[in-house]
């Protein structure tokens, strides 16, 4: 079954991170709906991953390095933990045991953008995430067209041609989190 056809429900949200209900992912999406999620960076020898991302929402941007849901198991909401390593495996095939670090929370981040290439809005509140991984991942091409490694200083420099197509959520968690 296509991933993104599956039915799921996140946690929607009020403007404090309080859980308000679940909601289906794509009905949140259509409607602007505050939500939770994540975005999880992965470092590889020191060098950070850029996802170009293939997807119905913000198709075509790049991200750090992946960013997804939370999801409801039954009435129970996933972990952190569970839902960024369910979305390691289906995105970059990789598993705990390619992480040489514990996954390190660095905050999170409050926005709202409109993708001007489909009906999708992300409303979210972002827990932001970071990880070493200890070899170069193998990409689920299905989730993305390819992807980057680079290290910091490019992510602010206007020359670097991803820049033009970051993700929007991507300027607010570089001016507001410590990569």
């Amino acid at each position: 079954m296509n991933y993104y056809k599956e039915k799921q429900y996140i946690a929607a949200v009020d403007k404090n991170d309080q859980i308000t209900g679940k909601v289906e992912r794509w009905e949140a999406h259509e409607k602007g709906i505050l939500h939770r999620g994540f975005t999880c960076i992965l470092i590889y020898d020191n060098q950070l991953i850029l996802q170009h991302r293939k997807h119905p929402a913000f198709d075509g941007y790049f991200d750090l390095s992946f960013s997804s849901h939370q999801i409801y198991k039954a009435e129970t909401l996933q972990t952190d933990q569970e839902a960024i390593l369910d979305s390691l495996k289906r995105e970059w095939n990789l598993t705990k045991k390619d992480l040489i670090k514990e996954l390190k929370f660095l905050g999170k981040i409050y926005y709202k953008a409109k993708d001007s290439g489909s009906i999708y809005t992300e409303h979210e509140i972002d827990y932001i995430y970071k990880v070493d991984i200890a070899n170069l991942p193998n990409p689920n091409y299905e989730f993305c067209y390819g992807f980057y490694w680079v290290n910091k200083e490019k992510l602010t420099n206007s020359k670097f041609p991803p820049t033009k197509i970051f993700a929007p959520w991507m300027e607010t968690m570089i001016s507001k989190i410590s990569l």
